[in-house]
C-alpha cells in the first residue's frame, strides 16, 4: 500500500480543456497530513507510517488520547490512519504531506460513504419489478414476494434481497482521471463523480491497477499527431 489522502469533497463542477472540451469535475478539498508514527519491522513486523489529518479541540479528546497527542508533542487530529510502506526512511515524525504526492500521477483511487436513502422498499433499493398490478393482488403491489422455500431449509438464507435500510456505504472507485491540482490551495479536480454528498469525508490513494489508459490531454496529443502526419503524408 502506498501513502495516501483525506479531503473533503466540495462539490462539482465543468472544467475546459485546451480543445474546448466540457468535462465534468468533482473536487475535493486535501487535508493535509502530519505524520505522528513510524512503526517498523522491528516493533510491529511490518512497516508503516501513521498518519493524523483534521484539527481537533483538546476538550473533545479522551484522557488516552491527550497523552498520546502531548507525548508526540502536536496538535490533536480527528482522523488517525496507518498506511503500510517499503521504506520508511524518507519519513520523519512531524512531517506534514499534501498534494504533492499526486504531483505526477495520472489516475486516482477514491472511497467515500454513499448519500444514505434511509428504510426502502425492494422495488427502490433492488430494482424488483414488484408483483402484477392486476385483479387478485391487493395492496402489495409493490412487495418482494417469497424469501423462503419449505420446511427444509426452514430459514431465510443470509444476503437475501429485502427493503431495508439504503446507501449509506463504503464504497470505493477505482482509476479515476486527475484533471489538474491545485497545491496552493489544496484542492484536487477529478473527472466525473464519486459517492457521497457535499462534505463527505475521501480517502484518496494512489491507483492500485497498472492503467494502460490515456487521458484526455494524451488522447487530443495523439490526434493532433495522427493529422498532421496525414498531412505530411499528402
Amino acid at each position: 500500500m502506498s501513502i495516501g489522502l483525506i479531503g473533503t469533497k466540495i462539490g462539482m463542477t465543468r472544467e475546459f480543456m485546451e480543445t474546448g472540451q466540457s468535462v465534468p469535475v468533482t473536487v475535493i478539498k486535501v487535508e493535509k497530513g502530519r505524520v505522528l508514527d513510524i512503526i517498523t519491522q522491528e516493533k510491529r513486523g511490518y512497516n508503516a507510517v501513521k498518519i493524523g489529518f483534521f484539527k481537533l479541540k483538546n476538550s473533545k479528546l479522551s484522557k488516552q488520547m491527550k497523552g498520546y497527542f502531548s507525548k508526540k508533542n502536536t496538535e490533536p487530529k480527528k482522523i488517525l490512519k496507518e498506511f503500510r510502506v517499503k521504506n520508511i526512511e524518507n519519513f520523519k515524525e512531524g512531517n506534514e504531506l499534501g498534494l504533492e504526492i499526486f504531483k505526477d500521477k495520472k489516475f486516482i483511487d477514491v472511497r467515500s460513504k454513499t448519500i444514505g436513502k434511509g428504510f426502502a422498499g425492494v422495488m427502490k433499493r433492488w430494482n424488483f419489478g414488484g408483483l402484477r398490478a392486476s385483479h387478485g393482488v391487493s395492496v402489495s403491489h409493490r412487495s418482494h414476494g417469497s424469501t423462503g422455500q419449505r420446511q427444509d431449509p426452514g430459514k431465510v438464507f443470509k444476503g437475501k434481497k429485502m427493503a431495508g435500510h439504503m446507501g449509506d456505504k463504503s464504497r470505493t472507485m477505482l482509476n479515476l482521471e486527475v484533471i489538474k491540482s491545485d497545491i496552493e490551495n489544496n484542492l484536487i479536480y477529478i473527472k466525473g463523480s464519486i459517492p457521497g454528498a457535499k462534505n463527505t469525508t475521501v480517502f484518496l490513494r494512489e491507483s492500485i491497477k497498472n492503467i494502460s489508459r490515456k487521458t484526455i490531454k494524451e488522447k487530443h496529443d495523439a490526434k493532433i499527431k495522427a493529422t498532421e502526419a496525414k498531412k505530411g503524408k499528402k
